[in-house]
């Protein structure tokens, strides 16, 4: 179909990103998986803010907006499925399984 599929890989890190920001910012606390900031204000401005901005500007100034970072990093897609690995992990040892190509 001659998509750019690489908008969409792009989209998923930046999704866990916002995520983890604005987590931040509503003032949780506890592991990102578990953070919901439904019906949180400050969050909600600050989502806002940047989507105000649509193609005004740059989207690194718009990441920004949310993030305090200009460039993309993909640790909150990490730290979002940390307790899903140590758990995988930990079964594979109890299966004694070697994990690898």
């Amino acid at each position: 179909g001659n998509v750019p599929y690489t908008r969409y890989f792009l989209a998923h890190i930046l999704q866990f990103q916002f995520h983890q920001a604005l987590c931040e910012t509503a003032g949780d606390k506890g592991p990102v998986h578990r953070c919901s900031i439904y019906g949180n204000q400050a969050a909600g401005e600050k989502l806002n803010k940047m989507l105000e901005l649509g193609l005004s500007k740059p989207w690194p100034e718009a990441l920004k907006e949310v993030t305090g970072k200009e460039t993309m990093d993909a640790k909150a897609v990490l730290d979002y499925f940390a307790p899903l690995k140590t758990w995988l992990d930990e079964q594979n040892t109890t299966a004694n399984r070697q994990c690898g190509w």
